[in-house]
């Protein structure tokens, strides 16, 4: 079967206040390309909202070196709700969201963080945003710009999960984040000062290396989701008594090239579609066909068909990729024009 995703193309972060958080996520990480700011209601998502429609400000914030966006989500009406407890290692759902680094540790340095080293033998650094939200900064070697201040994007995020064997029948294979870096089980000192860090867990790091397909393959890079399994320890579900738009990490979204084609292959295993915008849904400047899915332990991922993109927004000039043909990449020049738009910190 074709390549269907070709990268991540954001994380959806809850926050109390949007403006806020993207001026950190602006100054601390170079997410400084706001593709879109929107404020609409999120009247397709009452599956997840409790029924609910939610009002919301949303910016979606890019870093043009490379890898994917971070979704900052504001609920304004209702106002979101906090986790009851921190989240640990372990826990059901998004625990942190990793971030690219072309230089993690003189980034780690520049911020004032210790590194560490996880089981491939990587150095990386654990940072979390004003609003208790994990980070973990992470080496990586596909990159659209490098940049001097070593800042990337979003290049996966740490899941925890209840069955490793069944959460791998989606990740690993329904999704084809198919490398396995590493499969270990015990207690790593990487993780020690973490809560829920002493834990015995099991530790599955799965990669998908960037193709040459689809409009943004050279932005968004590579893949890295890493599936962690608590081993003979009650766990927390991060969102329990909570739905999509409280504060935390609310999704992953993933970049499609062929909505109907995956529709069909998510069913068959097992993961039917929970929302589908169907036809086109527009934010901003921006559109497209979105959908979700739940992981076996509810972890919603989505899915963004992308049809309409600002690529001279200053210019209000856009492009139609159903016309141009989703899977031919853009050339450097023309994703480039998304930096036109950067705002300094």
């Amino acid at each position: 079967m074709a390549n269907l995703l070709t990268g991540i193309q954001q994380i959806g972060i809850g926050v109390p206040d949007a403006g806020a958080a993207f001026s950190w996520y602006n100054k601390h990480l170079g997410l400084n390309v706001p593709v879109f700011d929107d404020v609409a209601r999120a009247e397709l998502m009452t599956p997840h909202t409790n029924g609910i429609v939610r009002e919301r400000r949303a910016i979606l914030a890019v870093n043009i070196a490379g890898g994917g966006g971070a979704e900052i989500w504001e609920s304004k009406d209702p106002l979101p709700i906090a986790p009851s407890t921190e989240p640990a290692i372990g826990d059901l759902g998004i625990y942190a969201a990793k971030i690219k680094s072309s230089n993690v540790s003189q980034l780690a340095k520049d911020l004032g963080l210790q590194t560490t080293e996880s089981p491939s033998g990587s150095s990386y650094a654990w940072i979390k945003d004003p609003y208790g939200n994990q980070l973990q900064l992470v080496s990586d070697n596909s990159w659209f710009k490098k940049k001097a201040d070593n800042t990337g994007g979003v290049l996966g995020a740490i899941i925890g999960v209840s069955d490793m064997e069944k959460s791998l029948t989606l990740y690993k294979d329904t999704l084809g984040i198919s490398e396995v870096v590493y499969d270990k089980t015990g207690v790593f000192s990487d993780l020690e000062s973490l809560k829920g860090g002493k834990r015995k867990v099991r530790r599955v790091l799965l990669k998908k290396a960037e193709t040459a397909d689809g409009a943004f393959y050279k932005l968004f890079g590579n893949i890295e989701i890493e599936l962690i399994q608590a081993i003979d320890a009650d766990v927390n579900t991060i969102m329990k008594d909570r739905s999509w738009g409280d504060l935390g990490f609310i999704h992953l979204c993933f970049d499609c090239l062929d909505m109907d084609a995956f529709k069909k292959k998510a069913s068959d295993g097992g993961f039917p579609f929970t929302v589908d915008s169907g036809g086109y849904f527009g934010m901003s400047d921006a559109g497209g066909r979105f959908s979700y899915i739940a992981d076996p332990d509810g972890t919603l991922l989505e899915f963004v068909e992308t049809h309409k993109v600002p690529v001279f927004k200053k210019l209000n000039i856009s492009i139609d990729l159903k016309k141009r043909g989703m899977r031919k990449p853009l050339p450097n020049w023309m994703i480039g024009t998304l930096g036109w738009g950067k705002v300094d910190a």
